[in-house]
């Protein structure tokens, strides 16, 4: 049995971009978002990638995401995401991500993407990347559709405490495992393992990291990933096998973006 994992935050640490934000153009396609929605979204993509967003943000996001999936066909977010992967994911997974999944996966450690999106972009992701398992935010569906309650919201202590279930049912020694995220939001997840690393860090986790003599990393090459890591015989698999999983925080940016501004310019 394997006795150690890698464990990674997904956004700018694993891609280049939001998750959350980087199938709002498919979604509009699909006709699930606005064009305000897309174009609200995109701003605050650039918002993201230059100061990152904290934890309250991160809550606002999570207070409208009943507003902006209630109602989703399920099938339909499965089948937009799954068409639109490769174009708009693929390019944005970073050379070094990849290389270090690439070495933990050759050194005999599970890799495990640990994500505030929903389950319905993670795993996707997780899959083209090389994952074992994907654990992330999801909610809850009746009669194929997202009824807006979120049943598990993946974030902050909630990280940690899944590392800590995934250790135990697999037999992982967390003193032997590695973390990489670049937000302070994930210190508790940081914090679980005996080997943390800091990737891309945001202010307040570049100043902890440097304190406590974590390694720091920066990820700056986006690279085309089809057909450079090994193929897994098996999809990632959720960590709460055979719940409910579903899109959570995958529109939850362009909710926040929206209230900020309205907030703006009140």
């Amino acid at each position: 049995m394997t006795r150690a994992a890698a464990f990674f935050d997904l956004d700018k640490t694993v891609i280049a971009r939001s998750s959350a934000l980087a199938f709002g153009r498919p979604f509009f396609q699909g006709g699930l978002i606005n064009r305000r929605a897309v174009l609200r979204g995109t701003f605050a993509q650039l918002v993201f990638m230059f100061s990152g967003a904290d934890e309250d943000q991160v809550e606002r996001m999570r207070a409208h995401i009943t507003a902006m999936c209630t109602g989703w066909a399920v099938a339909q977010v499965r089948d937009i995401v799954e068409e639109a992967l490769h174009e708009i994911v693929d390019p944005l997974i970073y050379a070094e991500a990849a290389e270090l999944i690439e070495a933990h996966r050759a050194e005999g450690r599970d890799v495990v993407i640990v994500s505030t999106s929903g389950e319905e972009v993670v795993a996707p992701i997780g899959a083209m990347v090389g994952a074992d398992y994907v654990v992330a935010t999801r909610m809850v569906i009746a009669e194929g559709r997202y009824t807006g309650e979120i049943e598990y919201y993946n974030y902050g202590e909630a990280k940690a405490q899944s590392l800590r279930d995934l250790a135990a049912r697999r037999g992982y020694d967390l003193a032997d495992c590695h973390a990489y995220s670049d937000s302070s939001t994930d210190l508790p997840m940081l914090e679980a393992v005996g080997h943390p690393t800091a990737v891309n860090p945001d202010k307040t986790l570049r100043r902890v990291a440097l304190e406590r003599g974590w390694p720091v990393l920066s990820f700056t090459k986006p690279m085309a990933l089809r057909g450079r890591l090994r193929a897994l015989p098996r999809p990632p698999r959720p960590l709460l096998a055979g719940a409910t999983v579903g899109v959570g925080a995958a529109v939850a940016g362009l909710a926040w973006y929206s209230r900020r501004r309205s907030q703006d310019s009140g």
